[in-house]
C-alpha cells in the first residue's frame, strides 16, 4: 500500500461530506465557482455523485469532486478541489483515479471536464482535448 493510499480514503457517501468546507473552498478559492451561494452548492451536491477525500486517521475532508451523470452513458467531472494544506502530495491525482475507477463499471461512453490549468493532471488518466470541438455547443455563460 502506498503512503498516499494509507494516508487518505475516498468515499461517495454524501453523509460524510463537510458541505460547509466544500462550499468555502469553492466559493472563495476556485476560479470557476467564486461567489457561489451555499444554497446553489447544496443543490449541486444533491444532484451529483460526490467524492470526498478524507484523512485516514481523522476523517477530516481534504479533497472534493463531483460527477453529474446518468450512470449509463455520460458524465461531467467538475468541482475537483484539494485543500491547499494537502496539495503537492498527489491527492488530486489520487482523487481523479478514484473517480475513474468508480465510474469504470458503468461503461460510460464519455466523461467530460473543463479546466484552465490542470490539463497534465487529467491527461495522466486518459482525458484529452476534444477531437472535434466544433461539434460541441454550450448554453449559458462561457
Amino acid at each position: 500500500m502506498s503512503e498516499l493510499a494509507a494516508a487518505y480514503e475516498f468515499s461517495t457517501d454524501p453523509a460524510r461530506l463537510d458541505v460547509a468546507r466544500v462550499h468555502h473552498w469553492l466559493s472563495t478559492d476556485a476560479y470557476w465557482a467564486l461567489g457561489r451561494p451555499l444554497a446553489k452548492q447544496q443543490a449541486a451536491i444533491a444532484g451529483s455523485l460526490n467524492f470526498g477525500g478524507y484523512e485516514a486517521g481523522t476523517g477530516e475532508q481534504r479533497a472534493y469532486a463531483r460527477v453529474i451523470t446518468d450512470l449509463a452513458t455520460f458524465g461531467w467531472l467538475c468541482d475537483v478541489y484539494v485543500d491547499p494544506a494537502a496539495r503537492g502530495r498527489g491527492l488530486g491525482s489520487a482523487l481523479v483515479a478514484a473517480v475513474r475507477e468508480h465510474l469504470a463499471p458503468y461503461g460510460l461512453r464519455r466523461v467530460l471536464l473543463a479546466t484552465a490549468d490542470a490539463h497534465g493532471v487529467y491527461a495522466k488518466f486518459g482525458f484529452e482535448p476534444l477531437s472535434e470541438p466544433e461539434k460541441w455547443m454550450a448554453l449559458g455563460a462561457q
